[in-house]
């Protein structure tokens, strides 16, 4: 009788550890999948980006005497940005960094741009150059959301890996933390302004 009582007991317990089992798996795989979907929302942002550039350069190509650096800087930077490409799942800290540095020299190069076009009064009043310079503040919005939701979005699948007993679970299937966007090097710092 001991031994039936023990391999009921056994059994049972062996039933809820598979059952506790599966469930934290499919946790993990849900909570995976929405890091992986809003990481594609991140890069759908960057890529709209992106996507506009070519317009500003050739609209701002059309304004006689700019500044041909200026563009080729933009050109440039969008080339390496573009090039920077990282799987979240395997995202370390340096690749997201490289990641965010790519996408901060473009950001630098179009900072440049629009703020050299504004010596050029017949560029300022191209209605062309005014909607892609719109587009693209709506799309830098666009960035900042989607990279926040990404951070929220990796701090629930954090947390999920680390508490227990999920945590022996996410190490058994192969679940690992995921490395979340951080500010740029200075940005707890005030910009300069100088007018002279």
């Amino acid at each position: 009788m001991k031994s039936l009582t023990l391999s009921v007991v056994l059994i049972v317990l062996g039933l809820i550890v598979l059952a506790t089992g599966c469930n934290t798996y499919n946790s993990f795989v849900n909570l995976d999948e929405e890091v992986e979907n809003s990481w594609s929302k991140v890069q759908s942002a960057y890529q709209r980006r992106a996507d506009l550039i070519p317009n500003l350069v050739n609209t701002v190509k059309g304004v006689a005497n700019f500044e041909q650096n200026t563009l080729t800087a933009v050109v440039e930077a969008r080339a390496k940005a573009t090039s920077v490409n990282i799987d979240p799942s395997k995202a370390t800290p340096e690749q997201l960094q490289a990641f965010q540095d790519a996408q901060a020299g473009l950001s630098s190069s179009l900072g440049r741009l629009l703020l050299v076009s504004e010596n050029y009064p017949e560029l300022k009043a191209n209605q062309s150059f005014l909607e892609l310079q719109s587009q693209l503040e709506g799309t830098e919005n666009r960035i900042k959301v989607a990279r926040d939701r990404y951070n929220d979005v990796v701090t629930e699948y954090n947390k999920k890996v680390r508490r227990f007993p999920a945590s022996a679970f996410a190490g058994l299937f192969g679940f690992s933390q995921r490395t979340q966007f951080q500010a740029a090097e200075g940005a707890e710092n005030a910009p300069t302004v100088n007018f002279e």
